[in-house]
């Protein structure tokens, strides 16, 4: 290779390495959940949906996929043993056993897009826990704390839930 290839391949890397990265790719991984708050818009009060030490996975894939679920790991044990199976312990739970399982509980996945100029994430919902939301687009606003922190924000017509996820290393 002569010097003047050298040098223009070599200016043609430190170009690219200068372009800024879309922000899509600071999402790509697998984040733990570290807090969730939802606060209500009439009355300011503050609630913690997942508990104070809430346990969760959100995850994003480089082909556009993402998945989340969140839990109260404080939820009250019901359902039975899980060698009872599923479907027998959904059948046989009473209407307050049902709300305890589903209280404190979230999980859906489908596909996601980034709005930069709104600093939007919107999850185009493909299955949820709750029928009704399949089919939806989720919105939520987000912020880089750091390369390691996200946080996404929720408004809603009751208040907004903020959720702030830190990178898993494991």
């Amino acid at each position: 290779m002569n010097r003047r290839k050298a040098i223009s391949a070599l200016s043609l890397a430190s170009l690219a390495a200068a372009q800024p990265k879309p922000v899509r790719n600071n999402f790509i991984g697998v984040w733990k959940l570290v807090s969730s708050e939802s606060t209500d818009k009439s009355s300011g009060e503050v609630r913690y949906p997942y508990g104070s030490n809430p346990v969760g996975r959100l995850t994003y894939d480089a082909t556009g996929r993402m998945s989340v679920q969140m839990m109260n790991p404080g939820r009250r044990v019901v359902g039975g043993s899980p060698t009872r199976g599923r479907a027998t312990a959904v059948q046989t739970a009473s209407p307050d056993d049902m709300r305890d399982i589903l209280t404190g509980f979230s999980s859906y996945f489908g596909t996601f897009e980034i709005d930069e100029s709104s600093r939007t994430v919107i999850h185009h919902v493909q299955a949820h826990l709750l029928p009704s939301w399949v089919g939806t687009d989720l919105r939520r606003n987000y912020e880089f704390t750091s390369i390691n922190r996200l946080i996404l924000t929720a408004p809603s017509d009751q208040g907004t839930t903020r959720l702030v996820w830190q990178r898993d290393a494991a």
